[in-house]
């Protein structure tokens, strides 16, 4: 056989981080998911919360189908996505403190409700003030980072601290510090990121745990059908009307 293509070692890197998280975060995504059932039984609202690419992920459990019709978007403008101009403003917002408080008072999130904060690094004022205000306002918090970050680089914070201290439970990327799994000859940096790919397979294992702890409760969890087979616009109409209350993008 010959040598591995680019896109071949790629795919293996992928492979090889979604098998440890699969091994290494097991308990932590059985924690979350209980968190989320545990939020949806007593009433909360769900939101989750990333800025830049890590946004990705967090829109990644918003109204789509076979999601919670109840996770919401905790949407920072200027953050989400790259759509800003200059894309280089979204970077900037992440360091600015008070940004994050300041959306949450204007949020409808409340004490009782779960945010999930989705940062690579977790090293920015943006996140890491995310979560610290949640709990203030008393949320659950679950972080969604790499723990390598804390080990590999400084935080961006006045605190001196990272999104895993601010965080009641904690779901590891391992993705290493730079996002990126190849490198090659002739070509002076590193590529191919992963954190995408790995964050948002989290996110959606936790769901899929929560899921199945609301039916074992003997409770249906409120799922969102494809909207593109038949009868799924009539089940979502249905489970929207149901929870209006707590969808807030509706």
């Amino acid at each position: 056989m010959g040598e591995t293509t680019p896109a071949e070692q790629f795919l293996d890197a992928a492979v090889g981080l979604l098998q440890r998280v699969r091994e290494e975060e097991a308990a932590q995504v059985a924690a979350a998911g209980a968190a989320v059932a545990d939020a949806v039984t007593a009433g909360g609202r769900l939101f989750a919360f990333g800025a830049g690419h890590s946004s990705l992920a967090a829109q990644d459990v918003v109204y789509r189908a076979g999601g919670f019709a109840l996770m919401n978007l905790l949407a920072v403008p200027g953050t989400v996505g790259v759509d800003v101009r200059p894309a280089t403003l979204g970077s900037a917002l992440e360091r600015v403190s008070g940004l994050a408080g300041a959306v949450l008072e204007s949020s409808p999130a409340r004490a009782g409700d779960l945010l999930v904060v989705i940062s690579l690094s977790g090293r920015n004022a943006l996140p890491v003030e995310m979560a610290m205000k949640a709990r203030d306002l008393g949320l659950t918090v679950i972080g969604v980072t790499s723990v390598a970050y804390v080990e590999g680089t400084s935080t961006r914070h006045s605190s001196g601290t990272h999104l895993v201290d601010h965080c009641d439970i904690v779901l590891d990327s391992k993705i290493a510090v730079g996002d990126t799994e190849l490198t090659a000859d002739g070509v002076g940096a590193p590529f191919a990121p992963a954190s995408t790919v790995v964050t948002s397979a989290l996110m959606q294992a936790v769901m899929a745990t929560a899921a199945a702890h609301l039916a074992a409760r003997g409770a249906e969890p409120p799922l969102l059908r494809s909207g593109n087979v038949d009868g799924g616009r009539e089940w979502n109409h249905r489970v929207m009307t149901e929870h209006a209350d707590r969808i807030f993008y509706a």
